[in-house]
């Protein structure tokens, strides 16, 4: 697609969200509250007596009844269509030539990991700060990005002899 029509339409999307439900748009509050339905299967009691874990779940709350979700879904399914309906979907891995299939998959599952969890202690994650807070002209989230941008700058040249 072209990127100014999708930006466009990301913008689009977003002003919606406002309209609609007051909040803006982020993925990282969806997995947090699967996390919280997964951990009320197998206990309850945990939940209920977590002070940040009853906040998503305790006293019978259902963390799924959040739009959060849905909209998380939302991306998932309209991903696969969209990659369906242009001939896409297929499962490949990219990787460099001095980087095993095992040690990318690994690298990824790590940086994932590590990405969730600062998404969790910001409250919030890069799409949340970078759409919704940027979209707002929040100094902090203008900030954060250009932190991100640079660290990650800064560590491609530590990883770069991976990719050539």
């Amino acid at each position: 697609m072209n990127p100014y029509v999708a930006g466009i339409g990301l913008g689009l999307v977003l002003l919606l969200a406002y309209l609609i439900s007051g909040r803006g748009l982020g993925a990282s509050g969806a997995l947090m509250r699967t996390v919280v339905q997964a951990e009320k299967v197998v206990s309850q009691e945990h939940v209920d007596n977590n002070f940040y874990l009853s906040k998503y779940g305790g006293d019978g709350q259902n963390p799924w009844h959040n739009w959060l979700v849905w909209e998380a879904l939302g991306v998932l399914v309209g991903g696969l269509i969209s990659g369906a309906s242009a001939g896409r979907l297929h499962l490949e891995l990219h990787r460099g030539p001095r980087i095993t299939a095992r040690q990318r998959l690994l690298y990824a599952m790590l940086g994932g990991a590590l990405f969730g969890f600062g998404a969790r202690l910001a409250r919030g994650c890069t799409s949340g700060v970078a759409l919704s807070g940027g979209a707002t002209l929040a100094a902090g989230s203008w900030i954060t990005m250009l932190c991100i941008f640079a660290g990650a700058y800064g560590l491609a040249w530590f990883v770069r002899k991976l990719w050539i």
